[in-house]
């Protein structure tokens, strides 16, 4: 079995020819942790673990390396910390326990290696020191800054125009730059604000700069040179551009990692998602409206280089298709590997560019089959083992019922909130809406029923 993945580096599907087939390694952006992760955040953890889990089936697990970093140093965390007035270190703990649970709630499995920025500033330092030693960095007003015109072929993964790439930078125009389009790799700190001491003979303490520390800690845990790096599709300039700049001119190598992956935009309910536009809503917010399960298989639908819109009606679609899919596997257990053939089939359509639509078109499919062909429970446990490489299916029928009782303890003011919505919308001919009121309370096992008097009344279905 092949695995092609879309290279965003070729501009092309290559096929995974891994450095090391006994050590396959992958690199994932992971969240700066200074508040609760958005929606948006979720999707590459999706997208990766759903790849992660690929891997380990080609591979063997023991033979598969998954390292997503965590950002506990940036700005955002100081001025966080400083609003709330508690310590960074407290600040960084908090929301990345947050993280820990909202990513277990998806059935995301745990990368191998989760380090930290701050625990890796000596490899930050190192680096740092041979691009000022080869000419690629230099030092100005306390600063340490990469020289851009220093590497001919910087740009070559966005592939995009000087003016484009100045553009998407917004850049600094600070005096002591010998290029506008150089950036920082370390930067004075302020007293009160986290500070190391810093590199090329420069005394005052400092801080890293942002890009660095992903070349650092793939150093670590990866080596110079590795297999794949994934991120959304907004880190490719230019996080992902400055990342091979530094790994590259470090090593004087001439790739950082074989296959560039990135994921598309999210939006929320056909709009960009904003917390100005008042449309913001973080992965905890939906997880106390509906199981992560659902919101797991709403975000697989769409091909994972697509824009993605996030609504709720296709929430209660997940919901809707996983109720009926639990109801056919009912409490069987999953049968996994070879001797699987739905698996098989499953991991042949994921290693098309992890081809999640076709997937779930096919699982609808193997449903449809285990429901009416099985005459013993051999098939449903070959479905249920074929979803599992998706991440989906990991609970009983039993299982999954008390997770949607759970999640039907809405506080009846909520319903009756909504069910007023409803009444409203029918009234102003507003149908759609309506509809998707009616669908959102079904998905969660409430019914609607209109009255003759004009009246809603509702029910728990189960």
């Amino acid at each position: 079995m092949e695995l092609r993945l879309y290279n965003t580096l070729t501009r092309s599907k290559d096929l995974l020819r891994p450095l090391d087939p006994l050590n396959v390694r992958m690199y994932v952006c992971g969240p700066t942790v200074y508040d609760h992760a958005h929606i948006g955040n979720a999707r590459p953890v999706i997208v990766f673990d759903v790849l992660f889990r690929l891997l380990r089936r080609l591979y063997g697990a023991e033979h598969v390396k998954y390292v997503r970093n965590i950002t506990d140093v940036d700005d955002k965390i100081n001025a966080r910390a400083a609003d709330r007035a508690i310590s960074i270190r407290d600040l960084t703990e908090e929301t990345y326990r947050w993280f820990r649970e909202d990513t277990a709630a998806l059935n995301c499995l745990p990368p191998t290696v989760e380090p930290r920025a701050t625990e890796h500033i000596e490899e930050m330092r190192i680096l740092i020191e041979r691009l000022v030693a080869s000419g690629h960095a230099y030092v100005a007003e306390e600063h340490v800054l990469f020289h851009v015109p220093s590497m001919p072929d910087y740009g070559r993964l966005s592939r995009r125009s000087l003016d484009e790439m100045m553009a998407g930078a917004r850049v600094d125009v600070a005096p002591y730059k010998r290029d506008a389009m150089d950036f920082v790799l370390w930067k004075p700190s302020a007293a009160g604000v986290p500070g190391w001491p810093s590199p090329a003979g420069i005394v005052t303490p400092g801080r890293p700069g942002w890009h660095i520390e992903c070349s650092a800690m793939s150093w670590k845990h990866l080596g110079e040179t590795f297999d794949i790096h994934g991120g959304g599709i907004d880190l490719v300039f230019p996080h992902h551009e400055n990342e091979i700049a530094q790994s590259r001119c470090a090593f004087h190598s001439g790739v950082m990692a074989q296959m560039w992956m990135h994921n598309g935009f999210l939006m929320l309910e056909g709009e960009k998602m904003s917390k100005s536009l008042g449309n913001f809503v973080t992965i905890r917010e939906l997880l106390d409206e509906w199981p992560g399960e659902v919101l797991r298989l709403a975000m697989l639908s769409t091909h994972y280089r697509q824009p993605i819109n996030w609504t709720r009606q296709g929430l209660g679609f997940a919901a809707k298709t996983l109720d009926k899919w639990y109801r056919v596997i009912g409490d069987v257990e999953a049968e996994t590997g070879d001797a699987n053939p739905f698996e098989t089939e499953i991991a042949d359509r994921l290693s098309d560019d992890l081809n999640t639509p076709s997937v779930i078109a096919h699982l609808h499919h193997l449903a449809e089959v285990a429901e009416h062909e099985d005459t013993s429970s051999a098939l449903r446990r070959r479905f249920k083992g074929a979803a599992n490489l998706l991440g989906l299916l990991g609970d009983t029928e039993t299982g999954w019922r008390a997770r949607q009782k759970e999640g039907i303890a809405l506080d009846e003011g909520v319903i009756a909130g909504l069910i007023a919505d409803r009444i409203a919308a029918r009234k102003a001919k507003d149908f759609k809406r309506a509809d998707q009121i009616r669908e959102e309370l079904a998905a969660k096992g409430i019914v609607l029923m209109d009255n003759k008097d004009g009246t809603t009344s509702w029910e728990v279905s189960r």
